[in-house]
């Protein structure tokens, strides 16, 4: 079984004459056509002029595999809070739970793939999803053994009961088969009664290999006697049960003796006159020729490693093992081929070399899914400790780094990838902060989930910076109310400047203000810059107005000019807004306050700048400037008689 993932050609490009460059992105790459040649004198023009974009981890958009990623997730998020108290044998049941879980998922996305496999009426979809089935079947074979080895440490006698359930569930056409036979009019008559048979005999399923010999016997008067004895020999085989207090010892005297009583009857020639009965008994011999024979049936060296496991070492230490899997190896390849991706992982599982089946499974697998997960669930059962990278992280947290980076190239998935970057200690948070800052931020609500993960993290940099950018994208869409939260929000003094000032020119043209419920509960996020809180001021001038509360109304307006908080270009309509308090039949403003604004009149006209040649349009402002001008003075004038006239008679009396 291939794993290695396609070569991706790149359309136009042929290398063979031209250099390629390229550059990592965060989720892809660029790869474009230099202008060099390789040989021939260089070209001023590439003959391909496209940057062609391949994306880093194409996995993460395959509708199937984000299942795998999601329910995997949460597997991950609960093994990284079992409690470190645990030790012995409960940590160790938990953390094979933990295992069978992520094998569970494997196996869940394995079927639905097959099934749409199955169900793709385009060949090419169906031989890609096909090629998907192969690859995540031999993930979960590669992860059941690393589960059996180096998680359950099985010792010599169940560590060969756990590589029969490892076969079993790999290799299961034998049940499709069995079915078939059993279904037949006449199983005993099937053209693969006897192919059967033996497949069960290989996998040591003696019981149902019994049952069907009886059926042999049951039909066949001449053979009845000899399947007899087969199938005494297959119930008597010495087997390790769970559960029971054999030792090893006895186990394996028992073993030698029926493995004499075996050999005396092939010796006899109890089997000769049946061809299929003997090459059955040759096989519970361990007889290696015997079993190359059924090299069709085995399909793959490790299953021949664990039948010749069952029949000639059935209590083979884990010390041993790579001994009898490379002999394996080599016996069934016969030198015709060379080993595959997946056998040299699996050969140098049986090594116990784990940090080769992980950097195997890294140049092997198209994704860091499984081998970040592996290498995690590894590094929890305190296998990985010693094994430091040159670059200042561990393997586990690089490979961890190097699948949330993958994610964060999804859409949806990066929100999986924060909880990945969370459980890396040393470079996890620096690499969210990078990552974060490159989502797309394409709606309010994405926005809001991303500022939601910074805030919990306290990542302040991040959160002002997304806060700047959703307040100019509002600025853009002449959302003001909005903009105005986001720059109070990000903290902003220069932006909510920028914001307070379109409010107060959106006013000065409308003559009223949009977003009141905003402006007037501002409390004191006002104080972030001197012109949000002159617009927050303003507005309040406004509702005192409104209110009939004149002589508040009139204090704060005249303390907004003096204070130097309003800007000088606002203070004419400032004035102007005095103009009906200063008409007013009680007198508001004191003969003090007129004077003030007086003086704040006059700076103002003194200050104005003096244009060249008039335009008409120019000399029709300034012609409504003075006439401003001049019913403020005759204002200003009038009050100042009737403030004077008010406190000289509250004076006197």
């Amino acid at each position: 079984m291939n794993m290695l993932s396609a070569v991706q050609l790149i359309p136009g490009v042929n290398s063979s004459k031209k250099q390629m460059c390229f550059d990592w992105g965060p989720g892809e790459m660029l790869v474009c056509e230099t202008s060099f040649n390789k040989k021939e004198k260089s070209e001023t023009v590439p003959g391909c002029p496209v940057i062609y974009i391949i994306r880093k981890d194409v996995d993460v958009y395959s509708q199937i595999l984000r299942k795998l990623f999601n329910e995997s997730h949460g597997i991950f998020v609960g093994l990284q809070r079992i409690e470190e108290e645990l030790t012995g044998k409960s940590r160790k049941a938990q953390l094979v739970r933990v295992s069978k879980n992520y094998r569970s998922v494997i196996r869940a996305c394995m079927e639905e793939m097959h099934q749409v496999a199955i169900a793709a009426k385009d060949p090419a979809c169906s031989r890609q999803f096909s090629s998907q089935v192969s690859i995540l079947s031999a993930m979960e074979l590669i992860w059941n053994l690393c589960e059996i080895l180096f998680i359950e440490v099985a010792p010599a006698g169940p560590l060969l009961l756990h590589l029969l359930d490892w076969v079993r569930l790999h290799v299961c056409e034998v049940d499709n088969l069995l079915a078939d036979v059993l279904g037949s009019e006449n199983p005993r008559k099937h053209e693969s009664f006897w192919k059967l048979v033996t497949i069960l005999v290989l996998q040591g399923r003696l019981d149902e290999a019994r049952q069907m010999l009886s059926k042999e016997a049951d039909s066949s008067p001449t053979s009845a006697g000899m399947c007899r004895i087969l199938g005494d020999l297959m119930r008597t085989m010495p087997v390790l049960s769970p559960g029971t207090t054999q030792t090893l010892t006895e186990l394996e005297l028992k073993w030698q003796h029926w493995h004499e009583e075996c050999e005396r009857h092939l010796q006899d020639g109890t089997f000769a006159s049946s061809p299929h009965l003997e090459s059955l008994c040759k096989i519970m011999l361990g007889d290696e020729a015997a079993l190359l024979e059924q090299k069709e049936l085995l399909n793959n060296w490790y299953h021949f490693l664990v039948t010749r496991l069952l029949y000639s070492h059935p209590t083979v230490k884990p010390i041993d093992l790579h001994f009898y899997a490379q002999s394996s190896l080599d016996l069934f390849l016969g030198g015709e081929s060379s080993p595959e991706p997946l056998d040299n992982i699996l050969m140098a599982a049986f090594e116990f070399d784990i940090h080769q089946v992980i950097k195997e499974c890294s140049i092997a697998l198209s994704n860091w899914w499984f081998v970040a997960h592996l290498t995690d669930l590894l590094d929890h059962c305190k296998l990985l400790q010693s094994h430091n990278l040159y670059f200042g992280s561990n393997m586990r947290e690089f490979l961890l780094l190097e699948y949330a980076s993958g994610l964060f190239a999804h859409h949806s998935l990066w929100q999986l990838g924060v909880d990945y970057f969370d459980y890396c200690p040393e470079l996890g948070r620096v690499s969210l902060e990078l990552h974060i800052e490159r989502i797309p931020l394409s709606t309010e609500q994405k926005a809001l989930k991303v500022l939601r993960i910074c805030e919990q993290r306290q990542m302040t940099e991040q959160v002002r910076s997304i806060c700047k950018i959703l307040a100019m994208k509002a600025v853009r869409n002449n959302r003001l109310g909005s903009a105005l939260s986001w720059s109070i929000r990000a903290k902003d003094a220069a932006f909510a400047t920028l914001v307070s000032d379109r409010f107060l020119r959106d006013y000065c043209e409308r003559g009223c203000f949009s977003d009141l419920d905003l402006i007037d509960n501002l409390g004191p996020a006002m104080m972030l810059s001197d012109r949000l809180t002159f617009l927050g001021k303003y507005r309040e001038f406004h509702r005192l107005y409104g209110e009939k509360r004149f002589v508040d109304a009139a204090s704060l307006l005249l303390s907004l000019m003096t204070s130097q908080i309003a800007p000088r270009s606002f203070w004419m309509t400032l004035l102007t807004d005095a103009l009906p308090l200063l008409e007013q039949k009680q007198v508001i403003f004191s003969a003090e306050q007129t004077y003030e604004l007086m003086r704040c009149l006059e700076d103002l006209t003194s200050g104005r700048p003096v244009h060249g040649e008039p335009d008409a349009q120019r000399l029709q402002d300034d012609d409504i400037e003075t006439t401003k001008v001049e019913m403020l003075r005759l204002a200003l004038a009038r009050n100042l008689a009737r403030a004077i006239i008010k406190e000289g008679s509250l004076e006197g009396s």
